[in-house]
């Protein structure tokens, strides 16, 4: 009888003290906190310097999930600027009424988000910088640029830029004119409204490696158009190229409500 007394104390006391232990980890474990992740040891200059070279949509917007600090570094002036033609308060920081506006303020290397809804008016909007401009909607029909009658073009672009998620409309001209640099144009609508005219409208017009002047003070490594995911409508021609450009590598899916275009007008 005393040796299994002996044995039952042993055993309470094995568990007591196993409790005991498992109080005191659960007392040391600390929480875990994004506070504590590594990255979040950088200050706000060097974190919004890493953001800087996400791609704006997906990457950028996903980093603005993570948490509050996130958010707010993703979503700073300094590594957007906004086209909101219904903002109340045009002295925030970043926020212009006008793709023109932007432009014009914008930095080599910026990104501008074009608000989605109504129509932002775009004519013969000269880009000597490289840019970024992508529309705020869902889909590229949400983010409308309006090219007015006799503009020779939307946008003209004489450096490296990008276009995404964007409508481009424009009657008797050029939805965009590429005079030089890369420029990349992605899961767009690029469209050349009727007219008895149409013949002189083309959504892509490049004159990049021919006769064209263009200010030494733009540097470009080749010039290059690049499509892809993208619907165009009307014009004579879908892309109209001069000097020593050429279209190639050119694939076309037709789908029941669009057609989708990949291209390259590289030089020979």
């Amino acid at each position: 009888m005393d040796t299994e007394r002996e044995r039952e104390r042993e055993r309470e006391r094995e568990v007591g003290f196993m409790e005991e232990q498992g109080k005191q980890k659960k007392k040391n474990k600390k929480p875990l906190s994004s506070s504590f992740c590594p990255i979040n040891n950088l200050d706000d200059g060097c974190l919004m310097h890493i953001f800087s070279f996400l791609s704006p949509i997906p990457d950028r917007y996903n980093t603005a999930l993570v948490c509050h600090r996130w958010c707010y570094l993703a979503c700073h002036p300094r590594l957007w600027l906004r086209v909101e033609q219904s903002a109340k308060d045009l002295s925030e920081p970043g926020v212009f009424p006008s793709i023109e506006k932007a432009v014009s303020a914008a930095r080599p290397g910026d990104t501008i988000l074009i608000a989605a809804g109504g129509r932002h008016l775009a004519s013969n909007i000269q880009i000597n910088k490289p840019l970024c401009l992508i529309g705020g909607g869902e889909l590229p029909d949400e983010t409308t640029l309006l090219c007015s009658r006799g503009s020779d073009s939307a946008l003209e672009f004489i450096s490296t830029c990008k276009l995404a998620n964007l409508t481009v409309k424009a009657e008797l001209g050029c939805c965009l004119l590429h005079k030089s640099g890369r420029l990349t144009i992605d899961s767009c609508i690029l469209q050349c409204e009727a007219s008895p005219l149409d013949y002189l409208s083309c959504p892509i017009i490049s004159t990049a490696g021919g006769n064209e002047v263009v200010s030494s003070a733009v540097k470009t490594k080749g010039n290059r158009v690049s499509v892809s995911q993208t619907r165009i409508e009307g014009g004579a021609k879908a892309v109209l190229t001069s000097g020593d450009l050429t279209l190639q590598q050119v694939r076309v899916i037709y789908a029941r409500t669009s057609v989708y275009f990949w291209f390259d007008v590289d030089s020979q």
